[in-house]
């Protein structure tokens, strides 16, 4: 893990977070700025910066974080009326924390196209 990256202090527990969810591969945890009533961070414990960064010995990765977003998504109860997941990839998409993770939001109606 890389100690400079906030992500990586989170999983490493250096960094305070509201976990929603842990396993060998993943956390989730909390965004601290919520852009809807669901905000959670699905992140991997493996450092890879952006998804152009993934390999192909990351592919059962990339399965199980949408095997645990459908999971999350049950459990908050978004599961039914709608939920968007998002990767951000670079500063021209909004990525500000160079630690891959996926968004969920839910709880609120979303319009097309995003901004």
């Amino acid at each position: 893990m890389q100690q400079a990256c906030l992500f990586c202090r989170i999983i490493g527990y250096d960094t305070p977070a509201e976990f929603v969810h842990e396993d060998d591969l993943l956390v989730a945890f909390k965004d601290l700025r919520p852009q809807a009533p669901v905000h959670l961070l699905i992140c991997p414990r493996k450092h890879i910066p952006t998804l152009n960064d993934l390999m192909p010995e990351d592919n059962a990765l990339i399965g199980h974080i949408f095997q645990v977003v459908k999971k999350l998504a049950m459990q908050s109860n978004i599961h039914q009326k709608g939920y968007r997941t998002v990767f951000n990839v670079n500063a021209g998409a909004g990525q500000s924390v160079y630690h891959l993770h996926l968004h969920l939001l839910g709880g609120r109606m979303f319009s097309w196209p995003p901004g």
